[in-house]
């Protein structure tokens, strides 16, 4: 009977126990239920209709007209399109690895510790708090505009300045320099990583006589290694999709000369601009598979440089 009786509790605590866990697995759907809904209403269907619309002739006011991947090759004849990758890749290649090297120089500094660190830190955040805001891309227009705050300043000195944001062979650049000066997000993913790392380390190699520049290349560098990928992949998606600092600071156009005519600005100048809006979905997903090929690539050479502690 005592057998009975332990078998009878036995299956109640299991039945109690499995009622828990139900119980526990609704209340987690239930938490999830917000995110899901998200992620299909707000990702997951306009994903599917703006596939849907690259392949048709869309322009606002008429239902969508079926054609194929008419709009992918019209694409390959579009001088413009082909000037916006220019530009963009110009941006990309250019802008990213300037800023890096810059978070990076700027995070060891203030790995040495000085007084009013948190102070120093938080406001060299800020820029990129403000980087993408149209505030600060009329701000940039105005001090690299003819009577803007650099040709002042090289006035001082004798120097008759331009128009960089007018001349074609200048204004990429000062875009390009608007996102160096972004650069406090991965300042502080680089402070937090040097942060990591062991300090006897540096005590041994001292003591081997190793200096400044030895202790650099063969210490920092290897173990900081994770970190500078985290952000190069972070930083070359965000340059891809890079659209405030151009559509401001060249007035909409992407000019002069098409000089600034990022990608995503060619884009938004296509749907909205033209109401080309099957088209404009047609180059999303090219940038999608280009944004994608660039991260995959990323992780393919990874193995070659990255260096983590196993």
């Amino acid at each position: 009977m005592s057998s009975l009786a332990e078998l009878r509790t036995l299956r109640r605590a299991k039945s109690g126990a499995s009622s828990r866990s139900k119980r526990s697995e609704r209340a987690a759907y239930g938490f999830l239920a917000p995110w899901m809904i998200g992620l299909v209403a707000l990702t997951v269907i306009p994903m599917g209709a703006s596939l849907y619309l690259s392949l048709t002739d869309y322009n606002l006011l008429q239902s969508p007209t079926f054609v194929g991947l008419q709009n992918y090759a019209d694409m390959l004849s579009d001088d413009r399109m082909w000037t916006s990758l220019r530009v963009t890749f110009t941006y990309v290649l250019l802008g990213v690895p300037l800023q890096l090297g810059f978070a990076l120089a700027i995070a060891l500094v203030l790995d040495r510790g000085m007084r009013g660190l948190s102070f120093y830190r938080s406001a060299l955040y800020l820029p990129s708090l403000l980087g993408s805001s149209v505030a600060v891309a009329i701000l940039w227009r105005q001090v690299f505009g003819s009577d803007g705050l650099v040709n002042s300043f090289l006035g001082l000195f004798g120097i008759t300045g331009m128009g960089w944001i007018s001349n074609p062979d200048t204004a990429l650049y000062t875009i390009i320099l608007l996102h160096v000066w972004t650069f406090g997000a991965p300042m502080i993913i680089f402070l937090a990583g040097l942060r990591n790392i062991p300090h006897s380390y540096y005590e041994a190699a001292e003591i081997d006589g190793a200096g400044v520049a030895r202790r650099f290349r063969s210490i920092t560098l290897p173990l900081l290694t994770p970190i500078i990928f985290f952000n190069l992949v972070m930083q070359v998606i965000g340059a891809f999709q890079s659209f405030t600092q151009a559509f401001i600071v060249s007035g909409g156009t992407g000019g002069p000369s098409d000089s600034t005519l990022f990608y995503t600005l060619y884009l938004y100048k296509e749907g909205f601009g033209n109401f080309h809006m099957g088209y404009a979905s047609a180059m999303a997903w090219v940038l999608l598979v280009l944004i994608a090929a660039f991260t995959a690539l990323n992780f393919w050479l990874s193995k070659f440089w990255v260096f983590y502690s196993d």
